[in-house]
This record gives structure tokens, sequence and C-alpha cells, in this order.
């Protein structure tokens, strides 16, 4: 019982609040996401799943988690949501 506690800790629900690109070599993007809320701390890998407006499902791995001096706490993907984006986050690592 006590590894589906853990389990569920390790899911959220969230909405990304802001996004910028970190880097960009050719065609490959990374970029840097900030959620309302998140249960990933640094050295955490794992995914946010969305609903685009169409109705497709969509699932963001994130790449690592850096947290800065102020506190914010930046998720490293490789493909973007829009801000006000509602996500379920899915802690893996």
């Amino acid at each position: 019982m006590s590894g589906e506690a853990e389990v569920s800790a390790r899911e959220f629900s969230a909405v990304v609040t802001d996004i910028r690109l970190e880097s960009r070599d050719g065609d490959i993007a990374r970029w840097q996401m900030t959620l309302d809320h998140t249960s990933f701390a640094v050295g955490d890998t794992g995914v946010l799943h969305a609903v685009a407006r169409s109705g497709t499902r969509i699932e963001v791995p994130v790449l690592r988690v850096i947290v800065e001096d102020d506190g914010d706490v930046w998720h490293v993907v490789e493909k973007p949501l829009a801000a006000g984006t509602d996500v379920i986050g899915h802690v893996t690592r």
C-alpha cells in the first residue's frame, strides 16, 4: 500500500504560468516553463499531460528542473505549452 500512496503524492494538477526559450540548436529547441504549483524538484524528471483545444492529448517530457535564486521552479521541456494550459504532472524520478 505504501507504494500506491507514494505514486499518488507524485501526481498533481497545475496551470502553465510562463514560458521562455532556453536554447536553440538548429531545429532543436529547449524551453522552460513555470507552473502555478509543482511537485517536481531539482533532479526529478517526468511528464506533463495536457489536452489541446482540438481534443488531442499531449504528453510533454520534463527533462530536468531548475530552481532559481528567487524560488521560481522552471521545468525544462522540448515542447512548450501555452500559458494558461491545464496540466497533470507525473514525477517519475
